[in-house]
């Protein structure tokens, strides 16, 4: 067949390893990492779905090789603890079954042990071992590596790689980067020592070296090793792209794989896990200059999900292979849908930080647009129904079209009206803001999907309960959404004030000055938009802090970006009156306040659509309500109840 991505459907051979194509699963941390740090079934499941889902490698992470100076609650790898060689067995094979590579991450985070507790205050209980002694910023002590120790730590990679080879794993990843303790050797920032490790770039390189002679001796010659390298620190004080390339020069007769990511863990989060406020592959420059001063293949990573773009990087020679993390949990199958020549069918991920955001408050994985992510063991096949249905869907928003692909395919005869002109429901108005255009995308495949799966759709046609009766269905599905609170301000409904989920239809309108009403995270992330588009913004909030509803990866990024946007920050300001100057409001003593603009976009939430639901309730033996009608929340609540909704029937 002729591929429309042939470059990243070619094969690659890296070490005496043959790759099925250049699309690699970056690592990414497991779902359910048992008290004693083994493997537990639901993460073997979740690497195996996207082994499925076609990736040429599935990389396993983190393994912590030295448990003793390093008390992170991630995987371990020993003989010692029962279960921990047997679960990575299992997950090799789970792996390496469906024609994936299976590869494992070495890691050791130096003095940021403990990052992944879920007890926090534990960490205060740990030694902080670093290459250095210094005071963190959190001001945690962090004591410096002896000699004895670092020749342990060293040991300890070649052990856990020996370990990871029995288990099946067919490649070893060495985490160098993020400042991670490898990268803490190689970073001037990080290493002040006085010793053989420290100083000179040859000697901040020599830990590396030898964590990396440690994995080949243990691993023995054509079995590959990848290094992942931060290839810029990015922040003052770290070493810089030029700096970065000698120090792969100095490494490279040691690997097979060149993995080039990008910043540190404390400083650069969102540019090591590009956001959405960042261009797709913005880290990719990166890569592209390794390439052209060593001979080893160079992967590139961060905020890659369009095939058009992954294909040109290899084509162009900007790299040889593109790993996906978080574009490989919103849908695992980009492998198999780019090799199929299905892109079209791709589930773009969304760059929302939910998947980041559960693993650290509740130690689990979940995924906006995915519902399998961290379930997986609930079964990722949908079954047939034996007794098909006559189904209803009211709404095609993000949960109506969820509910109604699942619906078809479990065989039922599916029905989706949608009350507008187009689907999608919330996420229409996303698509005049460029960095949440992947959400108004989301409601377009979505719909391409419910069609594929045989949903008969029809648009502008609201459901009220004579349209049901006269249905007649089996099963009903409620899918009404909510509607924008708008409370009874003087002056809001006037003419310089628009909604802000019809921002779309009326950005034309939007003078020079505006005042976004509303600072929860639909008015924070249009702020940001206006600001960019060169506007004054100011910003109006009457509780005491913005976007409490944003999760806790992405809200401290969106604050950075209103702070750098300069946008005009009001705080405990509560609207009172809209006129044609602005918006009089209350300030924290109760004084009025004129906050001046010609354009008030209102963004002060949603509320459930309940009176159109309870119209609906007795209208079909099976009645289910998902998503906002029930209570305005997010979209991952939407897909995932409507994922489930559809296979209740």
């Amino acid at each position: 067949m002729q591929r429309k991505f042939p470059n990243l459907c070619k094969p690659i051979k890296i070490g005496d390893v043959i790759f099925r194509n250049r699309m690699f699963s970056a690592p990414m941390g497991g779902t359910d990492i048992t008290a004693d740090c083994t493997l537990g079934p639901k993460s073997t499941a979740f690497y195996e779905l996207r082994a499925k889902g076609g990736a040429g490698a599935v990389t396993v992470s983190e393994v912590v090789v030295h448990p003793e100076t390093e008390g992170s609650h991630m995987f371990h790898l020993d003989r010692k603890t029962i279960g921990s060689l047997s679960s990575f067995t299992y997950t090799a094979d789970a792996i390496r079954r469906h024609g994936a590579i299976a590869s494992v991450e070495l890691s050791h985070s130096g003095q940021y042990a403990g990052t992944y507790l879920v007890d926090k205050d534990k960490k205060k209980g740990l030694t902080q071992w670093g290459v250095s002694a210094n005071v963190r910023p959190d001001g945690l002590q962090v004591q410096e590596l002896t000699q004895e120790l670092i020749d342990d730590i060293v040991a300890s990679y070649g052990n856990c790689a020996e370990l990871a080879k029995i288990a099946g794993f067919e490649m070893i990843m060495v985490h160098g980067g993020h400042g991670w303790l490898v990268n803490q050797f190689l970073s001037p920032f990080f290493n002040k020592r006085t010793d053989k490790y420290g100083g000179s770039l040859e000697n901040r390189v020599r830990f590396a070296q030898e964590v990396l002679d440690s994995v080949r001796k243990a691993v023995g010659p054509g079995f590959p090793i990848e290094f992942r390298l931060s290839g810029a620190e990015l922040f003052e004080g770290g070493y810089e792209l030029a700096e970065g390339i000698e120090i792969a020069k100095l490494l490279e007769s040691r690997i097979d794989l060149l993995h080039i990511s990008a910043g540190s863990y404390q400083f650069g989060f969102s540019v090591t896990h590009p956001s959405m406020f960042l261009p797709h592959g913005s880290n990719v420059y990166l890569a592209a200059e390794y390439k052209k001063h060593v001979n080893v293949p160079v992967a590139t990573v961060g905020g890659l999900n369009d095939p058009a773009m992954m294909e040109e990087i290899i084509a162009s020679g900007k790299a040889d292979v593109v790993e996906m993390a978080r574009a490989l949990l919103a849908d695992p199958e980009i492998p198999q849908k780019v090799m199929t020549n299905r892109d079209e069918d791709i589930v773009q991920c969304l760059r929302c930080f939910v998947c980041m955001a559960e693993r650290a408050v509740t130690s689990t994985r979940r995924c906006t647009v995915n519902p399998l992510i961290g379930r997986e063991l609930d079964g990722t096949e949908i079954i047939p129904s034996a007794d098909p249905k006559k189904v209803l869907v009211a709404g095609g928003g993000p949960g109506g079209l969820e509910a109604a692909i699942s619906a078809a395919k479990r065989g039922h005869k599916v029905i989706l009206c949608e009350k507008s002109d187009q689907l999608g429901g919330i996420l229409v108005g996303e698509q005049a803001i460029p960095f949440k255009y992947e959400m108004y995308m989301l409601g377009v495949t979505l719909g391409k999907l419910a069609e594929d799966a045989g949903v008969e759709i029809r648009l502008n046609t609201p459901v009220t309960k004579e349209y049901a009766d006269n249905e007649n269905v089996d099963a009903l599905i409620i899918a009404v959404g909510s509607e924008p609170l708008v409370p009874p301000i003087p002056g809001l409904k006037g003419d310089n004030v628009i909604i802000v989920n019809d921002y779309y239809l009326q950005k034309d309108k939007v003078a020079d000055e505006v005042i976004v009403l509303g600072g929860g995270l639909a008015g924070c992330e249009a702020a940001i938009h206006l600001a960019r588009e060169g506007k004054t913004v100011h910003l109006v909030e009457m509780r005491d802090e913005l976007a409490p509803d944003a999760n806790i990866r992405h809200r401290p990024i969106l604050l950075k970006e209103i702070e750098k946007s300069g946008i005009q920050v009001h705080l405990g300001f509560k609207g009172l009156i809209v006129t044609e100057e602005g918006v009089v409001c209350a300030d924290g003593d109760c004084a009025e306040q004129l906050v001046p603009g010609k354009t008030v976009i209102c963004a002060l939430g949603q509320k459930a659509r309940r009176d159109m639901a309870d119209e609906l309730l007795d209208c079909a033996p099976h009645v289910i309500q998902i998503g906002d009608c029930v209570k305005a929340s997010t979209i991952t609540t939407a897909v995932y109840q409507g994922y489930h909704a559809g296979l209740d029937i």
